[in-house]
């Protein structure tokens, strides 16, 4: 995994690009778009940031997940100057074209584009599209859970969906540091809700914390141990039980309260 280190709005440690991918298509075949959100530094290692996509009357959903990459690396052609190592990692949700991309590909072209089971490969145009804009690029591959609030990967969907349904987007181009959200185009970690970070923070701030009892809900009724052997086997097995380590009096009647409105 990519780590870009952003400091007044220029990079270090060599240039890495961030793309995001995603495609759509309103039936399968149907009206599609595709979307990619680069995140780069410029000639004077300036981080910027640009939105893009496209659509087609009739395609299908592969299609547009393998249009989506092909035309954010066509954005790099040339863009560097030769000899400058720059690595792309792209960030997609379709693993037909990381699979493709990453495997399959160089079997398909060293027979010609055929399958083992001696077919056509589907999409030839595309793969070969595909293989051709990725020549002389050093590329790394990050597979994403589609639709688990991960910014980029959410932000690339919104605007292919857009253009799928035959309307156009607006789209951001200029600065990272303008960017309305800078912090969460970089991370690849799903964005969580209010009280999911304040589960989260409250669980990190207790993992190393002394107990002072376990509460546990189990068949809908509450109980309270003050060790974690005798809660652990009330509650192993049994289904839809709710468990949870309190580290204070009133940690444990929050924990209690909490409980009884599940």
């Amino acid at each position: 995994m990519i780590k870009l280190k952003v400091e007044k709005e220029k990079i270090v440690e060599g240039k890495q690009v961030i793309i995001y991918t995603d495609g759509s298509s309103r039936g399968n075949p149907g009206p599609g778009g595709y979307a990619f959100v680069v995140v780069y530094p410029n000639a004077t290692a300036e981080m910027r940031i640009d939105e893009a996509g496209g659509r087609e009357v009739m395609t299908t959903n592969n299609r547009m997940e393998m249009k989506a990459v092909i035309e954010a690396l066509h954005f790099f052609n040339d863009y560097y100057a030769k000899g400058v190592e720059v690595l792309y990692e792209v960030r997609l949700d379709s693993s037909y074209v990381m699979q493709g991309a990453t495997k399959w590909i160089h079997g398909w072209k060293a027979k010609n584009w055929i399958t083992a089971s001696k077919e056509d490969v589907k999409n030839v145009d595309l793969w070969q599209d595909m293989d051709e804009v990725m020549k002389g690029k050093k590329i790394e591959w990050t597979l994403l859970k589609g639709h688990n609030n991960i910014f980029g990967n959410e932000k690339c969907d919104q605007i292919a969906t857009t253009y799928a349904d035959g309307k156009v987007p607006e789209l951001y181009k200029g600065f990272l540091s303008e960017y309305p959200d800078a912090e969460a185009i970089l991370n690849v970690e799903p964005e969580l809700s209010g009280s999911e970070k304040k589960a989260k923070k409250s669980s990190s701030k207790n993992k190393n914390v002394t107990a002072y009892s376990y509460v546990s809900k189990v068949g809908g009724i509450i109980h309270v141990d003050k060790n974690w052997d005798d809660c652990k086997n009330r509650v192993h097995k049994s289904k839809g039980a709710l468990y949870k380590k309190s580290i204070s009096p009133m940690d444990e009647s929050e924990i209690i309260s909490e409980f009884k409105n599940k």
